[in-house]
């Protein structure tokens, strides 16, 4: 402060003495005769004053400042009002309220030179009625504003009178951010108009409120107004008070029990008996705490709590014990990640990873829409059965990164004991929980995506059989109160998304199957290994070598090479094996010249990988009889299969080679007894079946061959070779044949129009049935194909047997 300027308050000619003084016993008769006609006006900032308080304000403005420099010379008496925006400098006179009050300066002292202090009582309620002048200061023509009170006889309003008076006290004693000396000035007013402005001061009142409270004359409106709060500020006060005392019994019992382990503790220390366990066991006790363990799971925690306490940690059960309460303390046992249910960004993610699989993406969408539509309802286990590097394991991954919950992969391949999906007892040091237990805990969260990779390859012994263990983690209506024999108490699986993988579907035992939604995952084709390799294989490989564009450049016709001659698979593992063996010669001349930019072509293939090592059947070149071009699905793809017939003079035997196994074998016999069957419609002589033996063959015998679609082409074939007729070589067949001549439908229809298509053909027979499944053949192979459909045999041969 750099001076103060006091009112004497001790000196008797000072009019506001006097008036304090005064007040009640002439006194208002002193300071009515000497209001002006103009009163000067100082707005506030954020408060609003009621008559019969001396409240202290601050003046900073230069405006206001101005007012009490001029004023206090000639007078005490000022107009307060409240401003509408208590941001803005200066405000005029529609910038404040019309209704403040008259207030009288008490004390005024300097702080520094831009900063006055005042002490103002607060004598009347005011109107404004006009502002004729604006500047330096506002100046007021005003009205004093009076009362209206009830009748004093009136027993309803002395009723609320007292009423609001014990209200008042009641709220005074139970909230402790009000002193207690409000209470014995409470029980002293008996003036309304006194009680209901004192309370409108010191309650937490909203600023709006509080205004309309001074601007309301009436005061029987007032006083069940201010009881209304009071009333609702006591209810607020009264639970507030409940709280607090809770939470201090809870605290004082808790300071009870740290105070006695301490006590224990120092005994220790005096038998010379510390080793830091106690320290172990309250650290344990508060991860628990912490951890929100369900009520059982805490009850049981405890237990184990109070075991501790009492066995010596050099007892190997001591550690047992711990390790189990650190396994209860770190899994999460309410710990949930948001779900982000955004198709669209689903369907981004899964292209983004995965090229082609539109059935399996599809889905997969619909998988989550419902999860999105349902988030607590039991939705199907899904499982991915397909060949190896299809990409089932990933798919998983990027339904994780479009839900925005974590992954977890559980290898169960060669898995044999029970005991690692169930976990094992606690009954020897070492035991620990299950595989699935313990990827949870290091997930940190209780639903996360869980993928069982290679369901089929679980084995069984005399340990037990792990795969009967999981029908009770994959059923949604048991896993919400799964049991792990080493936690002992149940965990709730059922947020879990669970995914598994096999590449067959045999060994899964028939109850685990069921329980699962089978989405079958076929192999790649050509077309779409291509652009796989394309967009991500070459670019990975080229990361993971070191290289960049510049140093590499790979061309359509490379990729075609690797993968038509030095890859045979459904995934595409192999192939960008290859492709990296190829990125690694291209390294071997970058690392001597960076400047080096190598183009990749098929020379540089054969270079980096030698020949090729698989050599694809062409279509037959010649049409002639006995000689047909069958089609068959294989894991790897769809295949053209040259089968050859040649008879020759024998006992009527038939003889069959090429690695054919048993159902194409039973194709074989079939087709041979339904030629002779039709021998005379197919114009052939009987006795040709008696004097000639039969040799069909299949190329590529040193690899396996089976099913029933090479029925159709065995017909022919033997057809072909009886009648002397010649079958077209620019004509493919596939089907399953029956003994009444009907084409029965088969499958892998897609892979086998592609591999006709890449051998040249341009006409393939398919059975009828199969129509349904030529939508699934991609637009380009079936703008170069000519499809037609059969139903039996008899349209077979006029399609594939040329006349003459």
């Amino acid at each position: 402060m750099d001076s103060f300027d006091f009112l004497d308050d001790n000196d008797p000619a000072s009019p506001a003495i006097q008036i304090v003084r005064d007040a009640g016993n002439g006194g208002e008769e002193a300071w009515r005769s000497q209001l002006p006609k103009l009163l000067p006006v100082m707005p506030l900032r954020g408060v609003v004053v009621f008559p019969g308080t001396v409240a202290p304000f601050t003046v900073e403005r230069a405006a206001s400042r101005q007012l009490l420099e001029e004023l206090l010379p000639k007078g005490r008496l000022l107009g307060l009002v409240t401003q509408r925006d208590a941001d803005e400098d200066e405000p005029g006179p529609d910038g404040v309220h019309p209704v403040g009050v008259l207030g009288n300066v008490l004390r005024m002292m300097r702080q520094g030179s831009e900063t006055l202090i005042v002490l103002i009582q607060i004598l009347e309620r005011v109107r404004f009625t006009d502002f004729p002048e604006t500047h330096p200061y506002l100046r007021a023509a005003f009205e004093i504003l009076e009362n209206r009170l009830p009748d004093p006889a009136d027993e309803e309003w002395v009723a609320k009178f007292n009423n609001l008076k014990e209200s008042a006290i009641r709220l005074v004693t139970t909230n402790p951010n009000i002193p207690d000396e409000a209470a014995q000035a409470v029980n002293t007013m008996d003036d309304p108009v006194l009680l209901t402005d004192f309370l409108s001061t010191n309650l937490s009142i909203e600023l709006p409120h509080k205004q309309q409270l001074l601007e309301q004359t009436d005061v029987r409106a007032r006083l069940e107004e201010v009881q209304r709060i009071v009333s609702n500020q006591q209810h607020i006060a009264e639970l507030q008070q409940k709280l607090r005392d809770d939470v201090e019994t809870e605290f004082s019992d808790a300071q009870r029990r740290a105070y006695l382990r301490e006590q224990v503790r120092a005994i220790h220390r005096e038998l010379g008996e510390d080793d830091g366990g106690e320290e172990q066991t309250e650290e344990l006790r508060e991860r628990l705490e912490a951890a929100r363990l369900p009520d059982v799971v805490l009850e049981q925690a405890r237990r184990e709590l109070k075991r501790l306490d009492i066995i010596p940690p050099a007892s190997p059960e001591h550690s047992v014990i711990v390790s189990y309460l650190e396994t209860l303390a770190e899994l999460p046992w309410s710990a949930l990640s948001e779900d982000h249910f955004d198709l669209d960004l689903a369907r981004r993610v899964l292209d983004r990873d995965h090229f082609g699989l539109e059935k399996v993406k599809r889905r997969l969408v619909e998988y989550l829409a419902v999860r999105k539509l349902n988030p607590e309802g039991r939705g199907p286990i899904l499982c991915f059965l397909g060949p190896p590097g299809v990409g089932k394991t990933s798919l998983g991954q990027s339904i994780a990164d479009a839900l925005g919950r974590e992954f977890v992969r559980i290898s169960l391949g060669g898995i044999r004991d029970e005991a690692e999906i169930r976990g094992h007892r606690r009954t020897y040091i070492g035991s620990m929980p299950g595989r699935l237990i313990q990827e949870l805990r290091r997930a940190g969260t209780r639903n996360p995506v869980v993928m069982l990779d290679e369901l089929d390859k679980i084995g069984a012994d005399f340990r037990g059989d792990p795969a009967s263990a999981l029908l009770e983690v994959l059923d949604p209506r048991q896993n919400h109160a799964f049991v792990d024999r080493y936690l002992d108490v149940p965990f709730d699986l059922s947020q879990i998304i669970f995914i598994a993988t096999a590449n067959y579907l045999d060994p899964v035992p028939g109850p685990l199957r069921d329980r699962m939604e089978i989405i079958e995952i076929p192999g790649y084709t050509e077309e779409e290994k291509l652009q796989i390799a394309r967009r991500y294989l070459v670019k990975r490989q080229l990361r993971e070598n070191g290289l960049k564009s510049r140093h590499c450049r790979w061309n359509t016709a490379a990729l075609r090479v690797v993968i038509e001659d030095h890859t045979r698979e459904a995934g595409v593992r192999n192939l960008e094996r290859e492709i990296g063996s190829v990125c690694r010669t291209v390294a071997a001349r970058v690392a001597v010249d960076d400047s080096v930019s190598v183009a990749v072509t098929p020379g540089l293939i054969a270079e980096a990988l030698g020949p090729p090592r698989f050599v694809r059947e062409d279509k037959v070149m010649v049409s002639q009889p006995g000689v047909v071009n069958g089609l068959a699905y294989t894991p790897v793809g769809g295949e053209v299969l040259n089968i050859e017939a040649i008879r020759f003079p024998g006992s009527g035997k038939i003889q069959l080679t090429g690695q054919i196994g048993d159902v194409m074998k039973e194709s074989m016999y079939a087709a041979w007894s339904l030629v002779q069957n039709r021998a005379e419609k197919l114009g052939i002589d009987s006795a040709d079946f008696r004097c000639h033996d039969v040799h069909v063959h299949v190329p590529a015998g040193a690899i396996p061959k089976d099913g029933p679609s090479a029925g159709v082409a065995m017909f022919t074939a033997l057809s072909s070779l009886f009648s002397d007729r010649r079958v077209s070589k620019d004509i493919a067949m596939t089907g399953e044949i029956t003994l009444r001549g009907l084409v029965l439908p088969i499958g892998g229809l897609k892979e086998k129009s592609l591999a006709a298509e890449r051998a040249g053909i341009r006409t393939i027979l398919i059975p009828a049935l199969n129509e349904k499944d030529v939508a699934d053949i991609p637009p380009s192979a079936r703008k170069k194909l000519r499809i037609v459909p059969v139903k039996t045999v008899d349209e077979l041969l006029r399609h594939a047997l040329l006349k003459g």
